[in-house]
């Protein structure tokens, strides 16, 4: 059996840069820190580094006054920073940079008095931290049947920004009925979505030519991952999601000659290699990589958790 490993699959540079902050907070101010919700959707990371003295918590009233207190890469309202200040804590954004791109985006579009509506999931921890972080509010919508329902203020003051974790190809309808609808709105240029989502849902496009089962590793509730499966049963080709390689069910590979692996962008590649093991022991597979976008994106650490600033940085709060 050929087992084909997309490329990209895996970490993207948004969260190999907040598992690092989370890393070098506890290694710097030593155990434990804090991080509100958790910082990338993947089991396997949040209980790597809870081991490593991370403690995980749903809301900052859990946190002790004074403590370091990291935000998740999915980032996070105005209000929740407001009361991150007023309990003294010590914070740590971990907020990926493009999440940051649209909040600004946002605010942007708002300060220009412009009604904003925002292409995304409800529920998702980054459409709430960006709802959170435009003033004035923003109008959520998912489906071109959603624009038809939209009620605006001015059809002539309007633009849309859209949730990081959603291709080019994920938001194209929705985009196209809103203009339709409302021809002056104004929105940001395709150049500015994820990198990261687009490249993988390419990868899977390519897997699907050449394979008979595609087995996504991710999260349940990671959207991208999910997002990654959807798209490959879209193109005709069976497809699962599994959070590692102990949920491969031995009759899915049944007449099957050739398996596809990708990784949602908050599963390490470690999972991988666990799931071609898992594989190997199950079938005689050859294993092949497929040619694809070779990413090379790093982002800077924020300046207190720089190797340079290191040594100016005051001393643990207690």
């Amino acid at each position: 059996m050929r087992v084909v490993l997309a490329q990209p699959r895996g970490f993207c540079a948004g969260v190999e840069r907040a598992i690092e902050i989370v890393e070098r907070a506890i290694e710097r101010f030593g155990p434990p820190v804090y991080v509100r919700h958790e910082i990338v959707h993947n089991r396997h990371v949040v209980e790597g580094l809870r081991a490593k003295g991370a403690v995980f918590v749903e809301e900052l009233d859990e946190i002790p006054e004074g403590r370091y207190a990291i935000f998740s890469a999915h980032g996070v309202s105005k209000t929740v920073v407001q009361a991150a200040q007023e309990r003294g804590l010590n914070v740590i954004d971990a907020t990926c940079p493009l999440v940051s791109k649209v909040h600004t985006e946002g605010t942007r579009y708002a300060d220009q008095e412009r009604q904003v509506i925002l292409i995304g999931h409800a529920g998702h921890p980054e459409v709430e931290g960006t709802m959170g972080q435009v003033p004035g509010g923003v109008l959520l919508i998912s489906t071109t049947a959603d624009v038809a329902k939209l009620e605006v203020k001015d059809p002539g003051k309007l633009a849309y920004i859209t949730q990081t974790t959603l291709s080019v190809d994920d938001t194209k309808a929705v985009i196209e009925a809103l203009k339709s609808r409302f021809p002056e709105i104004v929105g940001p240029n395709t150049k500015d979505i994820c990198y990261a989502t687009q490249n993988r849902q390419q990868a899977v496009r390519q897997l699907a030519e050449q394979v008979d089962l595609v087995l996504v590793i991710g999260a349940p509730n990671s959207s991208n991952s999910n997002r990654l499966k959807e798209l490959a049963k879209e193109l005709g080709i069976k497809s699962y999601l599994i959070e590692d390689a102990s949920q491969l069910r031995p009759e899915w590979l049944a007449d099957v000659g050739s398996v596809g692996v990708t990784a949602g962008a908050s599963a390490p590649d470690v999972l991988v290699q666990d799931l071609v093991a898992r594989l190997q022991e199950l079938k005689d597979v050859q294993v092949e990589l497929m040619m694809g976008v070779e990413e090379n994106v790093r982002f800077r650490l924020p300046p207190e958790l720089a190797d340079q600033a290191l040594s100016d940085l005051p001393a643990a709060a207690q």
